[in-house]
């Protein structure tokens, strides 16, 4: 619940772990309550694109940078059409925004959107925090829903977890849409929306590539009947164990032996197609400075990350599976999490990162090409 205040700086604001630790500062956006799993992104810059990625869906993102802000907020960055994270978390808010493209400023924009966020408290503290105990449900309350410690803390004890969560259908599109290719049209994707940003069909349309967005629930008959030269699975929110549909859809995209790419969820989804599990990294990676080694080329790559699960997949041998043999193609350098498979058989990749990070990265962009290759083989 949120009522939009201006002024809401002054007005007083707490932050309430699962596990009991709190943090008082003031309201920044807007007032009221809000829930969700708490986690912490590590991205300087982004703020905007960050805020609107559907696979923030039902989470409380804490900025590690200090100052959030700077250059407001414009109306080209969006990755989606409303912002998606469930409440926001800085320690310096900006008190005037510049930029030549801002429109209005976060704590506006915030505020008009109804999200709740909170400035003025120690996020290097909590962050540590998030990183011993891991990321846990949290609550922000300011104004007329501040009460007694007891009272907040049990709100947020009620709320869901994120294991289990099934979310990609809630922030997915309902009706099938098309991006058209930039250009001479050279292939048609089938792109299947389990949370999509909107820069990711623009990659693939600045290759030539008409895209065909198709509703998180699509069947393979939805799929092939776009006759697709290629199939793509997006990123999403949610725990991947609970993505039979998807799961299903992409078996069948494997029995067909069409070229296949997969991006974050995608991955996730790919490896449960081949036989591997999934499971819940203890605080997640997020932000855009994560180090990737292509494992390929050897070549490491600095990526924009935001996942709070991973594939359980050997790291240094081949696997045999239902549709041929598997590796892992990418690894992060930090914990040694798979960042993404490859069959070798088959025209079929996936990473876990996203090659499409409008705010930077872009050193996996190639990834794309990687797709459009596949693609010009299976033609050939």
């Amino acid at each position: 619940m949120t009522t939009s205040t201006r002024g809401a700086a002054k007005t007083p604001a707490v932050l309430v772990l699962e596990d009991g630790r709190t943090f008082g500062g003031r309201a920044y956006g807007a007032v009221g309550e809000t829930f969700g799993e708490a986690v912490f992104s590590t991205g300087m810059t982004g703020y905007q694109e960050t805020l609107t990625d559907p696979s923030y869906h039902r989470q409380v993102v804490v900025m590690t940078a200090p100052h959030v802000g700077n250059t407001g907020v414009n109306d080209e960055d969006p990755e989606s059409g409303r912002i998606w994270v469930s409440g926001y978390v800085v320690r310096d808010p900006a008190r005037v925004s510049s930029n030549w493209r801002a429109r209005r400023s976060l704590d506006e924009e915030l505020e008009r959107q109804g999200v709740v966020g909170i400035s003025g408290i120690d996020t290097r503290a909590l962050t540590r925090h998030l990183r011993e105990r891991g990321a846990m449900r949290v609550g922000i309350f300011s104004g007329d829903a501040l009460a007694d410690e007891a009272a907040l803390l049990a709100k947020v004890k009620a709320q869901p977890e994120m294991a289990g969560a099934d979310l990609s259908a809630e922030v997915a599109t309902k009706e099938t849409y098309v991006v058209p290719a930039i250009g001479e049209k050279k292939f048609t994707v089938a792109a299947v929306d389990l949370g999509i940003k909107g820069m990711t069909p623009h990659r693939m349309a600045e290759r030539g590539i008409e895209v065909h967005v198709l509703p998180a629930t699509a069947t393979a008959e939805d799929v092939y009947a776009v006759q697709p030269d290629g199939v793509f699975f997006s990123n999403g929110p949610g725990d991947p164990a609970t993505a039979d549909g998807p799961v299903a859809v992409m078996r069948a995209v494997l029995e067909r032996r069409t070229p296949l790419f997969g991006i974050c969820f995608g991955n996730q989804i790919l490896g449960r197609a081949l036989g591997f599990g999934t499971y819940k990294l203890k605080y997640g990676h997020r932000g855009i400075n994560q180090p990737v080694q292509d494992r390929t080329t050897g070549k490491v790559e600095v990526t924009a990350h935001n996942h709070g699960f991973a594939v359980d997949a050997p790291l240094d041998k081949i696997s045999e599976t239902p549709f041929g043999r598997a590796e892992v193609s990418h690894v992060c350098l930090n914990d040694n999490v798979v960042e993404g498979l490859q069959l070798l058989d088959q025209p079929a990749f996936s990473v876990q990162y996203h090659p499409e990070a409008a705010a930077g990265p872009h050193d996996a962009a190639y990834l794309f090409d990687r797709f459009v290759t596949l693609m010009e083989g299976e033609r050939a």
